[in-house]
């Protein structure tokens, strides 16, 4: 089966919209045209030269990867550096490189939640949830274009809360205005004051539809100039953010927990400070979560499972919460798991392939 590169990153941004990842982040195509055809992917955490070889070799014309292979800015690509030389081959061989990383760790179904699922959690809930993403849009019309409005509006993005979408709100009410000697008012008469029957709408948005959104709105809408509002809300979005929090059936000794760990992440080692509870609620954040500790303790986690904590991190908190340092790799590592779950379950007769070297670069002696 051959497809676009596009049509992949269309399933894969269902999953993990691009909006939702940190502002410091470069998800997204990376590398490549997304009109490259391709009949199969090569899935990895990390790009590195081994994994463009391996693309080469198997005429896979996708790499798909957690962490993205250009971070900050490069001022140069010559090739004297790894991350040049990849992204050199990769243009040479007409190979596009895709990378989902923090909006695939903030969302159901992505990394935190699979995580918490890995270890066995239950009535799993985002930890950090997602602030300043959601907006408000209300608009003024006549009640013979409301309804095609609404829908105008819907079908560009707008209405969406939780699971349920063609969510608004409307309310009858006077618009007052007068229109100048070079209008040509819809309804009413220029250069007088008219007071007409309305219906005021009110819907949500996150902010990456809003332009498509409010273009929608004043396509659809029979007025000259419509009036709109914009409002940005300060409601949390509980189904998208960083973390999970869960609970373990049964509680447990924080040793007898820190075994299931090693066990399910593959954890050659797990830095922690002192077991001194029992363990029952726990949070999680994969990579780098040590910023979310005190999240973790505002959720009354008895231990937080993560990467990447530093020396201050254990003594800081030392009897205020358990912290499992698993490693960066192994918090995350199943990544090309989910991507190729999702691909192969939207396109079954595509190839893909679990990259042989998706390592972590972190040995241990």
């Amino acid at each position: 089966m051959i497809l676009k590169v596009k049509n992949i990153i269309s399933e894969l941004e269902k999953l993990a919209p691009k909006y939702f990842q940190d502002s410091y982040d470069n998800a997204g195509l990376i590398v490549g045209s997304p009109e490259i055809q391709t009949s199969s992917a090569v899935l990895c955490f990390d790009v590195t030269e081994d994994v463009v070889n391996e693309a080469i070799e198997r005429g896979s014309g996708l790499i798909v990867s957690h962490h993205p292979v250009i971070f900050e800015g490069l001022k140069k690509i010559n090739g004297t550096g790894a991350t040049e030389r990849i992204i050199i081959k990769a243009i040479q061989n007409n190979i596009a490189i895709y990378a989902s990383h923090t909006n695939l760790d903030s969302v159901r179904g992505g990394i935190n939640t699979v995580l918490a699922e890995k270890l066995g959690l239950s009535d799993i809930k985002i930890l950090v949830p997602k602030e300043k993403i959601l907006y408000k849009i209300v608009t003024f019309v006549p009640p013979s274009h409301a309804e095609k409005l609404r829908t105008a509006m819907f079908d560009a993005g707008a209405g969406h809360i939780g699971n349920y979408d063609s969510c608004s709100y409307s309310i009858e009410g006077t618009g007052t205005f007068r229109g100048g000697e070079n209008t040509n008012p819809f309804i009413g008469k220029k250069n007088v004051i008219n007071s007409e029957h309305e219906i005021k709408i009110e819907t949500v948005a996150i902010k990456e539809n809003l332009k498509e959104i409010i273009a929608a709105l004043i396509r659809s809408h029979p007025y000259e100039e419509p009036a709109y509002d914009v409002y940005l809300l300060e409601n949390k979005m509980e189904n998208a953010g960083i973390g999970a929090v869960g609970i373990l059936p049964c509680e447990m000794e924080a040793v007898e927990f820190l075994s299931v760990i090693r066990e399910k992440l593959s954890a050659k080692i797990i830095r922690h400070n002192a077991l001194y509870k029992k363990v029952k609620n726990v949070a999680v954040c994969g990579g780098s979560g040590a910023g979310f500790i005190n999240e973790a303790i505002a959720a009354n986690a008895d231990i937080f499972v993560t990467g990447d904590c530093k020396y201050h991190h254990f003594l800081e908190f030392t009897n205020r919460i358990i912290l499992a340092d698993v490693g960066h790799y192994e918090s995350e590592s199943f990544a090309s798991e989910i991507f190729c779950n999702v691909i192969r379950k939207n396109f079954p007769n595509f190839a893909v392939y679990l990259s042989q070297g998706n390592l972590n670069p972190v040995q241990y002696f």
